[in-house]
């Protein structure tokens, strides 16, 4: 009876939260359909799909270091490999697009496996500094083998062909990236709010204690490090294909940083979170371009502003200040 009242309990709590997370997801949708309504020119349009393909990114990447507590700073690394790899299947070998996107996105999830299994024995500054060299050594290789990729001037990617038909426009793409970014979304909640999410808090929270109730840390790290990267790399492939053009700054340090910021910024363990670290940082230098020679330090006072007045992150923040 006791074991019956516990599932049954369990049921009551997971349906109770699932009732906010669709009014969320729905929320989420309509958002997205009303951007291109209201868009006044396609550059609104272009700023919409950048702040979607960030998003996509920071959704994954704050699976791993918000949820799962490992530090990334080299996941520029596997956003611009899942680009060039697709980039290069179509236009040196010869693949259609189709086969060639989530080809490059395997291929991205299986590097992340090889290289995380050591990578991912490190803790805190130790990883830190090992997925920092793996961001460098990308950022090297896409820059000196110009036989593939282009070297620093870049490369030209093929567009994108469904049906016989060429995918171009920004509200065509909008409404691709959109898509993907609402799966992203999904995916993600529904991964949290299941026994793996569980997990993965629990290796937050203490390694030890994690693995003293049954837990393989040295699985779940990896498992979700690989997801986080292939998300990645998946963004990185509809990126490619948006733009027809990739150059190596797309696995730059800074783009590491920038991804990391946004995800703490909108507040970690916050797949929300992660959604308005994105918009917002994306969107805040479109703002202060008026500000001219200001604009960096408008930039920089923001960001010191938030963490003083948001410490755990816009989204954890407003959310823990309306309950209470």
């Amino acid at each position: 009876m006791r074991a019956a009242a516990i599932v049954s309990e369990g049921r009551a709590r997971r349906a109770a939260r699932a009732v906010p997370r669709l009014g969320a997801l729905a929320l989420l949708a309509l958002v997205l359909v009303a951007v291109p309504l209201a868009a006044p020119n396609p550059y609104v349009l272009e700023v919409a799909v950048l702040v979607a393909l960030n998003a996509i990114v920071c959704v994954g990447l704050n699976l791993l270091i918000g949820y799962a507590g490992q530090i990334s700073l080299g996941h520029a690394g596997f956003f611009a490999l899942g680009g060039y790899a697709s980039a290069i299947l179509a236009a040196r070998w010869g693949w259609p697009v189709v086969a060639a996107m989530p080809a490059a996105v395997a291929a991205v999830a299986g590097l992340a496996w090889v290289v995380g299994r050591p990578t991912l024995r490190l803790k805190g500054h130790y990883l830190a500094m090992a997925t920092l060299g793996l961001g460098v050594i990308v950022s090297i290789v896409l820059t000196n083998e110009d036989g593939f990729t282009g070297g620093p001037d870049g490369m030209a990617v093929p567009p994108l062909q469904l049906l016989g038909r060429t995918l171009q426009g920004e509200g065509v793409w909008y409404a691709l990236i959109a898509a993907a970014l609402w799966l992203t979304v999904w995916g993600a909640l529904n991964l949290i709010d299941s026994p793996v999410g569980r997990a993965l808090r629990a290796l937050h929270g203490s390694e030890v204690a994690a693995e003293t109730a049954g837990i393989d840390s040295a699985k779940w790290k990896l498992r979700v490090f690989v997801l986080s990267a292939a998300i990645a790399a998946a963004a990185g492939v509809l990126t490619a294909h948006y733009a027809g053009f990739l150059t190596p700054a797309k696995a730059s340090f800074l783009h590491s940083v920038e991804l990391v910021i946004m995800v703490v910024f909108g507040g970690m363990a916050s797949v929300w979170g992660a959604v308005v670290g994105a918009a917002v940082l994306t969107l805040l230098p479109q703002l202060l371009t008026a500000l001219k020679d200001y604009e960096m330090m408008a930039f920089g006072a923001i960001l010191i502003a938030t963490m003083i007045f948001f410490p755990r992150g816009i989204v954890p923040t407003l959310a823990r200040l309306l309950r209470r």
